[in-house]
């Protein structure tokens, strides 16, 4: 290495800075050898041709080289750090060592885990990969089951100690080679420094997607690189990864939808596949509009819901005088699921929700169909809306968004980590009302509470089970602080003419005997307005993305429609569906038929009562599957469009 080290000196790089040079050959080296045994592994021949693979060689490499760079901060920060005096030497050396041995061990690590994912999913990592930190338990038993881990770990770790041993005295002598001057360490550092962020502002997917097949824009990917993608872009891309079908054709079946649904709106034939006009009868109805959404309050916490406990006296007090639906079905298992279906009508879609994707804004949400209309859109949080998005998401479409930052602290009776208590967020909103409706606006607000969460605390007094003693309190809390809103706001003169509508944003549980278990997705939705909506139940199957055209149905509001939802009162009836997912797997609950979409493009279809899987030669299979794979694959592509 000497010769290398002269060369170093005379571009006045201090030698110590050889050791980048051995993080730099050792990941590339690693990665090549890992993207040459993937070309190897997929046995795909096309590949070996040197026109398909020397591009996807070059391209891996320069993935690798946009990893590596960041992997260099921590050796630059140390190099730069350390003085050149006889301790600082051997620290940076210690220091040098230790990050090569944990450097090998990492290689070797991650090396075996992309054989086996690409074993999986014929990918690099992905949103997969990062969903696999959020159910560890899942993760970590599947991995246990299916793999013999400690055989493997021992050999990672025994090769990991062999190679290094190997070049144990080389990387010493090159951590505790010269430092050189201060100004020297700094302009090479500063310049490692910048690379990274060179790489994050300039590199995208553009290289690889150059490449003309999927598999060798995967090859070309770096773990890495991908990993750390993934996260930023939170989503997982359908048309890779699920059943498709030609695009043509799942338009036509999702407008067939519409039309089984006997719904008068017209497709307009501009912009979203979807575009239609809703035309109303009659005159629209001015009212306010406040829609709750109830942090976790599934339908088996509510009497009139199914439930067998006497948690919600207020909930089922309101379900008995005013308008009861009794079949809703949420989208998905978390609550930006649920303010996605209610605010954007669309389908969940694999991955990360809207709200929490990098491009999230454009879309038509309900808030923007009431601004149209002449109403402020108003988005209230109990806790920090910078939380899961919302910021982001509800500012950047138009809401004014207010959360417990506008509540000064002799306001709040009680606050958790996720926050204040349910009564305080609506003394807020009525506060809200008053001013708006004072200067005679028209509001329309959507509210998000936060006290049916661990660790389920509420301030005392209230109900007659203690604070931070379970679910149940937080529930019967949750319930206790709905009825005091309705009780405060039946003394406004805004009360009269505004429409309150109460459902989940998801249950508080989701496993079960599928992937998809309809009875764990099962929320309440009640509309309420004594003075303009007759008590009724309504037992048609429905989902969230439809509670947004209902409620402006009920308003006999005429607008542009590009929601997937329909109006549950009148299409609902023909067409009963409900969508769900648990992030990766998606699916369309019809006539007692679950048709679950999974990656790897995997498709079950069974009984929804029973979890029966149909049979193969089912007449009804290709129907129910050609009705789900329509509906998310038309949703992937507006949203891959962007701005519909």
């Amino acid at each position: 290495m000497q010769p290398i080290r002269r060369i170093l000196v005379r571009l006045g790089v201090p030698a110590r800075y050889e050791v980048l040079l051995w993080v730099a050959g050792l990941f590339v080296s690693a990665n090549t050898l890992v993207r040459l045994g993937l070309v190897l592994f997929e046995a795909d021949t096309a590949n070996f041709l040197p026109e398909r693979l020397l591009p996807i060689i070059a391209i891996g490499l320069l993935y690798d080289v946009a990893a590596l760079s960041a992997l260099l901060v921590p050796f630059a920060l140390g190099s730069l750090v350390f003085p050149n005096g006889a301790w600082g030497r051997k620290v940076n050396g210690f220091l040098a060592s230790a990050h090569i041995l944990a450097l090998i061990f990492a290689l070797l690590f991650v090396g075996v885990a992309e054989f086996f994912f690409w074993n999986e999913f014929s990918s690099r990592f992905n949103f997969i990969a990062v969903d696999y930190l959020i159910y560890t338990r899942e993760t970590l038993g599947n991995v246990r089951e299916s793999y013999p881990v400690m055989p493997l770990l021992a050999t990672v770790v025994a090769a990991t100690l062999a190679a290094f041993w190997l070049i144990r005295k080389p990387v010493w002598a090159a951590g505790i080679a010269d430092g050189g001057r201060p100004s020297q360490r700094m302009r090479t550092s500063g310049a490692l420094l910048l690379m990274p962020v060179g790489f994050f502002l300039l590199l995208g997917d553009g290289p690889r997607e150059a490449l003309p097949t999927t598999a060798a824009r995967e090859l070309a990917g770096d773990g890495y690189y991908d990993f750390v993608r993934a996260f930023r872009a939170n989503d997982l891309d359908f048309f890779t990864f699920y059943q498709t079908m030609p695009e043509d054709a799942a338009e036509a079946e999702l407008r067939a939808e519409f039309e089984e649904a006997q719904s008068a709106a017209a497709f307009t034939n501009t912009g979203s596949p979807i575009a239609r006009k809703v035309v109303a009868e009659g005159e629209p109805k001015r009212l306010n509009v406040m829609l709750v959404t109830m942090e976790s309050m599934g339908a088996d916490f509510l009497k009139s819901f199914g439930g067998q406990k006497r948690l919600t006296p207020y909930l089922d007090r309101l379900a008995a005088d005013g308008m009861q639906f009794t079949r809703i079905y949420a989208t998905g298992t978390r609550t930006v699921r649920g303010l996605e279906a209610l605010s954007l009508s669309i389908p969940p879609t694999p991955g990360q929700a809207v709200i929490k994707r990098a491009n999230n804004k454009g879309f038509q949400t309900l808030g923007g169909i009431f601004k149209e209309q002449g109403y402020e859109p108003l988005f209230v949080y109990g806790g920090y809306s910078y939380f899961d998005n919302m910021q982001d998401f509800f500012g950047g479409n138009g809401y004014t968004v207010i959360d417990r930052t506008s509540l000064p602290a002799s306001e709040i009776s009680h606050e958790t980590i996720w926050g204040v208590a349910d009564e305080d967020l609506f003394r807020m909103v009525i506060g809200e009302m008053d001013r708006r409706t004072a200067d005679g606006k028209r509001v329309f607000a959507h509210i998000m509470t936060t006290s049916n969460h661990r660790p389920y605390t509420y301030p005392s007094g209230r109900i007659d089970i203690p604070s931070g003693s379970g679910r149940e309190g937080a529930v019967m809390y949750s319930d206790w602080a709905i009825g005091d809103f309705i009780r405060r706001a039946a003394k406004r003169p805004w009360f009269k003419d505004t429409m309150f509508v109460f459902i989940a944003d998801h249950t508080s549980h989701a496993r079960g005997r599928t992937d998809l278990p309809p009875e764990n997705y099962h929320i309440p939705l009640i509309i309420y307005s004594p003075s303009h909506i007759a008590p009724q139940a309504v037992d048609t199957i429905a989902s969230q993305i439809d509670v947004g055209p209902t409620i402006l149905a009920l308003l006999n509001m005429s607008y542009m429609s590009k929601f997937f939802g329909q109006d549950i009162l009148t299409e609902g009836r023909w067409h009963q569906r409900a969508l769900m997912s648990n992030y990766l797997t998606v699916g369309h609950l019809e006539n007692n038929v679950l048709v679950e979409l999974a990656p790897k493009r995997r498709v079950r279809v069974s009984e929804a009562d029973t979890g029966r899987e149909l049979p193969a030669d089912d007449p009804r299979r290709a129907h129910w599957i050609y009705e789900t794979v329509a509906h998310y694959q038309v949703a992937t592509k507006i949203l891959r469009l962007g701005a519909r």
